[in-house]
Parts: C-alpha cells; structure tokens; sequence
C-alpha cells in the first residue's frame, strides 16, 4: 500500500502540465492510509463533535469505520448523506446558511480534497490567492500592494451569490478535462447532488457547491480558475507599451536645467554663478511637482488582477472607458462560459484615488509630492502613485458593535464613541474575561496590521480596555478605578492565576502596540514546487488506532477514537479525565467496552 506523501506527490509532478490527463484516481480511494492522513488533518475542528443528519461524529472514530467506507465505494454504493443546515448570522443582521456534513462524509471529502489540490493547484494562476497553501487575504493585498503603482481606475468584482450559483455541468466539464475517471467525477457529483435537510424537509441541490463542505473551497477555485486564465490571455491584448513617455512638461524643465548647467560652466562671474545656481535650484524645486512620466500617455495601457475566492479586484492605466469594456467583457464571460453573473451594482468602478474596498480593507492610489534624498543627493518622489491600505474607523465602528463594546452618544449632533459593559461576559471568570479580550484585540490587530495606517487601531484598543473595565466593574459590583489599582501589575492590567505546578501567574491585558508589519512571505510562493509531507509519527492518530492497545484498561482490541469537544471542558474528576488532561489531549484511544462504559457514564 503506498504512502499517501508518495501518492499525492506522484500527482503533484503533472499538476503544472495542462495537457496531463489524469487516469485511475477513484483506486486511491481504496488507499487506507489516505484516510488516516485525513484524519490527522481535519480531527482537531471543532466543528466535527456536531452531528450531521446520521447522528454521528467524529467520536468513535475507528479502523472498522474506515474499512467499511472503503467497501462501499469499491462497490460503488457510497452515497453522501445530505447536510443538517444551520444558520449563522451574518454582519449585516442576515443569517449565512450552513451545511454539516456527517463525520464520514467530511473525512472522504477531505481525502478526494487533497487528490483535487495535488492535482489542481500546481496550474491555479499566481493570481489566485484564497484557500490555498501558504496563501492568504494578506498575500492577496501585498500583491495588491505592489503590482498596481500607477492604476487609475479599480474595478471591485462581485459575482452574485458565487458559491450557490455554481453549474454543477460546467464543473464537471471542467473536472472532465484534466480528469479522466468517469468513477472518480461520479462520486463529485453525487457530493454537489446530496443536497441538505432544513427542518426534518429534505431539499436536492441543482447548483452550488456542498455548504460547509471540505472540498467547496478547492472546487470554487478549479471553477474560478477559468476566469483567472480568461483574464491572463485578456492583459495580453489588453496591455499596450511597456513604459509611459517622459512628462512634456518635465522634459522642458531637464532642457532648460541643462542649458544652465552649460553656462555655468563656463561663466567666471562671481554673481553671475550665483544666480544660474540660483535657478537651477528653482528649477529642481519645480520639478519635484511634476511626476516623472505622463500619466495622460494613451500609448501606454495595464491591468492588473488578484483574486481571493470570489472577491476580486482590478486595477487598470487607461480610460474609464477601457474600464466600462473590461467590465462588460468580464460579465459576457462569467455568464456565458461559468453560468454565473456579474452584479451591476456592486462592481463598481472607482477612480483609484477614492477609497476602493478589498477584503475589509479601503484602496486607494496617493497622490503626493513629497521626496526623498537618494543616493545622488537628488531629491526623488518616492511616494506618489503607489498604493495605499487603509483601516477605517467604520470597521472598527462595526466590529465593536459586533463584540457589543461600545455605547455610541451623540451631543452636539456629534458622534463620540465610549466602551461599555459586556453583560454576556459577567458570568466569565476573571481569567476568561481577560482572554476573551486579548484574543480578540489580536485579531483585529493581526488582520489589519497591514495596513499603512495601522496606528489607527490604538482608537480600538482604548474602547475594548475600558469594555474590559467596565466589564470587570459590573462583574464585581466595584469602581473603574479600585479595579485598575488592584490588579496593576508592573504598570499594566494583569489578572493572576495558578498554574498547574501550583505557581501564581499572570495573564497581562495586551499592551504591545499597533506597528504596521510586512509580510515576511512572498506572494509568489506556488512557483516552487509543492510536494505533500505525511504528518504521521509515533503518537499520530492512526498509529494509536493500529497500536490496538486501549489507553485506558490496556486491553488488546479493536479501538476507538474518544473525542472531546475542549480539553478545558473536563473537570478531572474521573479516571479517564486525568489521563486525557495530563497528556493534554483531545483524543483517548479506547477498546469498544470503555467507550460503551465512558458514553454510560460507568467508567471510574
């Protein structure tokens, strides 16, 4: 039986040729360590403890389940389970649907996910950034950053209601083409077609990809990817001329600077020196106003494009006009080649030195004059036309309302922001209450670290701390400041607690600043080569389920997997508690009696 690394790795080798047609991929699904490798992957989601519509979870996970999975699909009467859908609500006040797949479901999907992404992602366009290894909103918005100096116009792509509308016939069309396993495509679209259950009513899918499932976001960009190579071969008819013409305005200003530069040579009057210098200066001063190159150069034309998932954006140097035919071009292709469309009202194009939005970040072009020295002494506009990220104070108006942080007033018709108590937090502990904020303080944070005015987040984190100690008084029925003066420590907020050697410590609120971070990672990492390392090792999963020993009576038997939700949820009270606590694990490897007796609550 091969390793999955080597399995995975062997398909890796032909992802980049799009030629490659790839042949008997439903066999690998006979493959019983493809599966423990799944397992490894997805068994630390919490998500897994909810039970799908069969009533079971990833709890009880065993070698038998796996043999049984592989038998139904090698006499191909697998079928999905159809999702349990639940509602989330959305920032906007709507609900987002969601799909839960059986457990069973979910660890076939993410076997079938990583052959899809062995197969797939070696050919996905640099262009495409969400749901990708070592991608991410942030690669996305650096390339943003550095590839769109100069645009004079970005398009905000929105496609509507991407992930419900997709053609089940143009995917598999798109599948057929680099896959040539009838088995294998099958059993995708049997996974598009299991539809979900909404209050006991089942309803069948006839667009869209599975809600909630594992391989929706790898099935999104083999879809989507269609649209990256559109728009590859569109910048290659679209783009005119590799460089803008001097400004002509500036070209006078270097004639005449040279022409003054000539007489100084030559001249041998004290005053007269003084003045041609005089003028040079002037005229150096002069063309620090001017940029270099003639932004109105119609022989010069670029497009830009970066997408994450279905959000995209595109900066364009050209007209408005050149902006409404990309526009247009885009919609025709979205709707007759992917059956999807193209929303009027969202894609909006924007002047690129107004505010565009892109992943919660606002966009925009600078226009500045101002210099810096280089390495000549000649003073250089380093800063105009480059492309500026910005946090808004309305995103951090809405994720404090969000978190319920903030009590807004409005004296003198002027809005003024003040942190308030959090009454779902009283009930907390101390420890938790301090948590809770440092974790999401960091979030926010770490989101939006990016961008070039990240010190603007030091206003979030003045209305969170004084939530917290707001929080904190409500809690105690105490003041504001008795508080602060109570758990100062070394100057800073900090709640203590008692480790589990006994020792008192302290949790500090985060006082580390806002500093803006750059990226240490190249947006351009899927040049290299991907290859698929196996996570395995002597306390993996799966070589606890073959060990066949129960970590509890020590019994030799077929085992199965005792899943907690949190490992914090255990009180340590019974035997098995202490254990799954003292190796700080979420997992308890058991014989079939235990875990009949731990379900029964009979397990000492």
């Amino acid at each position: 039986m091969r390793s999955p690394e080597k399995v995975l790795n062997s398909l890796t080798e032909h992802s980049s040729d799009l030629n490659y047609k790839f042949e008997r991929l439903y066999r690998l699904l006979f493959n019983e360590e493809m599966y423990y490798t799944a397992y490894q992957n997805i068994y630390s989601k919490v998500g897994n403890m909810t039970a799908g519509t069969d009533g079971t979870t990833i709890d009880g996970m065993s070698i038998s389940r796996v043999k049984r999975l592989i038998a139904t699909l090698q006499n191909e009467t697998y079928q999905p389970a159809p999702s349990k859908r639940i509602y989330i609500a959305k920032k906007n006040g709507k609900k987002r649907p969601l799909g839960i797949p059986t457990f069973i479901d979910k660890l076939l999907q993410e076997v079938i996910r990583m052959i899809l992404n062995a197969i797939y992602d070696g050919s996905f366009e640099n262009t495409s950034h969400g749901f990708r290894p070592e991608r991410s909103c942030h690669t996305a918005l650096t390339k943003v950053q550095k590839t769109f100096t100069g645009a004079k116009w970005f398009i905000e792509g929105d496609i509507k209601g991407f992930f419900d509308n997709i053609n089940h016939d143009v995917l598999i069309h798109v599948l057929g083409e680099r896959i040539a396993d009838e088995r294998f495509i099958r059993l995708v679209r049997k996974f598009l077609n299991a539809g979900y259950v909404e209050d006991w009513v089942y309803h069948r899918s006839y667009s869209g990809t599975p809600q909630g499932g594992i391989i929706s976001p790898i099935l999104a960009n083999i879809y989507l990817d269609k649209l990256d190579k559109y728009i590859k071969n569109y910048i290659s008819q679209f783009d005119i001329g590799t460089s803008r013409k001097l400004n002509p305005v500036l070209r006078q200003l270097v004639l005449k600077k040279h022409r003054l530069v000539k007489k100084l040579k030559i001249e041998k009057d004290e005053n007269v020196r003084k003045q041609l210098i005089e003028q040079i200066k002037g005229i150096v001063k002069e063309r620090q106003k001017y940029p270099p190159m003639d932004d109105m150069d119609k022989g010069f034309r670029k497009l830009k494009y970066v997408r994450y998932a279905d959000d995209f954006l595109i900066g364009i140097i050209g007209s408005k006009d050149d902006c409404r035919k990309v526009k247009e071009d885009i919609k025709a292709f979205l709707n007759d080649t992917l059956k999807l469309e193209l929303s009027d009202e969202k894609t909006l194009i924007t002047n690129a030195n107004c505010h565009a939005t892109f992943l919660g970040y606002d966009v925009f072009v600078r226009k500045s004059n101002n210099t810096l020295t280089d390495k000549t002494g000649n003073p250089i506009r380093c800063f105009n036309s480059k492309v500026v990220l910005y946090v808004t104070t309305e995103v951090m108006r809405n994720k404090l309302l969000e978190y319920k942080a903030l009590k807004i007033t409005t004296p003198n018709k002027k809005e003024v922001w003040r942190g308030k108590s959090r009454g779902n937090m009283i009930g907390f502990d101390a420890l938790e209450i301090i948590t809770q904020y440092n974790a999401e303080i960091l979030g926010f944070y770490n989101y939006y670290s990016i961008a070039n005015n990240s010190h603007i987040i030091n206003s979030f984190y003045y209305i969170m701390r004084y939530s917290m100690y707001s929080t904190y008084a409500s809690k105690y029925r105490s003041t504001i400041s008795k508080l602060m003066y109570k758990y100062r420590v070394n100057k800073t907020f900090s709640i203590p607690y008692t480790n589990k050697k006994g020792q008192t410590k302290y949790r500090p609120l985060y006082n580390g600043g806002f500093k803006r971070k750059t990226p240490t990672y190249d947006s351009e990492v899927d040049t290299i080569a991907k290859t698929v390392t196996y996570t395995g090792g002597r306390n993996s999963l799966s070589d606890r389920l073959k060990a066949r020993i129960c970590e509890y009576c020590e019994a030799t038997d077929d085992i199965e997997m005792h899943h907690v939700r949190k490992l914090k949820d255990l009180k340590g009270k019974t035997e098995w508690e202490k254990k799954m606590i003292a190796r700080r694990r979420k997992t308890l490897a058991v014989c079939s009696t235990c875990h009949d007796k731990l379900h029964a609550g009979k397990l000492d």
